[in-house]
């Protein structure tokens, strides 16, 4: 998010009036020959277009009319661990920057270093996933887009976090539970076969399939730039309102972030 500055936008008008101001003294001085005419004329023409150039510069920076505050999106990547949300997510991450969005990735296994200590519990699950949506709804806020990658198996907290965040997308990674195994290179999924693990979801742990996704993909049948591909083509970026010029923004003369 960035501002024009008021010094911006002397520095503007002021080299456009220099180029301008050369161009009507050279053509004033073929019209008479008279190169002190000439100076003057540029010269006054200068400072008096610098004046109402100024001013019109900085009255379409505060007018609101015509500008739209676009909705940063929350991309939401569920799926048991191993489905390839993190790999998803990255991409997508990618992709967001490259289209001009302030981004950041918050993943499962990172996240967990950075928030207070929790369990694994279906409750201690739920505020987890609460907690990591309360922190995309704050970056939205402040116009940065998030790409959540976290298995959130419950359906309670995946609602939740859906009802919290506006332009929401759920993106349920349904990659079988025996790919995601065959994928486990830390070995988790046979500690949890093997009692080392408790609460290990998809095999002493539920998952809640989501009902209503707004993208479902497979990493076992598509690729990673097709998954992606899928998922920019439903993302929107829908304004949350038209904005509007008052008088006493235009006397004010204060920039408007866009």
């Amino acid at each position: 998010m960035v501002i024009e500055t008021h010094a911006r936008s002397f520095l503007k008008a002021a080299s456009y009036r220099c180029f301008s101001t050369l161009v009507t003294s050279v053509l004033f001085w073929i019209l008479t020959r008279e190169w002190q005419l000439a100076l003057l004329a540029g010269g006054i023409e200068a400072l008096l277009k610098l004046l109402l150039y100024y001013l019109h510069e900085r009255w379409w920076e505060c007018c609101l009319f015509g500008k739209k505050e676009i909705i940063p999106p929350v991309i939401w990547f569920t799926g048991l661990s191993g489905a390839g949300k993190t790999t998803l997510a990255r991409a997508i991450l990618k992709e967001l920057k490259s289209l001009g969005f302030k981004c950041e990735l918050l993943d499962g296994d990172e996240i967990r270093d950075l928030l207070p200590p929790m369990g694994f519990s279906e409750k201690d699950r739920n505020t987890h996933v609460s907690r990591v949506g309360i922190l995309a709804k704050y970056l939205q806020r402040n116009g940065v887009a998030s790409v959540v990658s976290l298995i959130s198996p419950y359906r309670e907290s995946r609602n939740y976090v859906r009802r919290l965040c506006d332009n929401f997308y759920e993106v349920y990674v349904e990659t079988p539970l025996e790919i995601c195994e065959k994928r486990d290179s830390k070995g988790l999924y046979q500690k949890a076969r093997m009692g080392e693990i408790q609460n290990f979801t998809g095999i002493d742990a539920p998952y809640e399939i989501p009902q209503h996704p707004e993208i479902i993909i497979n990493t076992e049948s598509e690729t990673v730039d097709s998954c992606v591909k899928k998922v920019l083509e439903q993302i929107q970026f829908p304004p949350t309102r038209s904005q509007f010029w008052t008088i006493s923004d235009f006397w004010s003369l204060k920039p408007f972030s866009s």
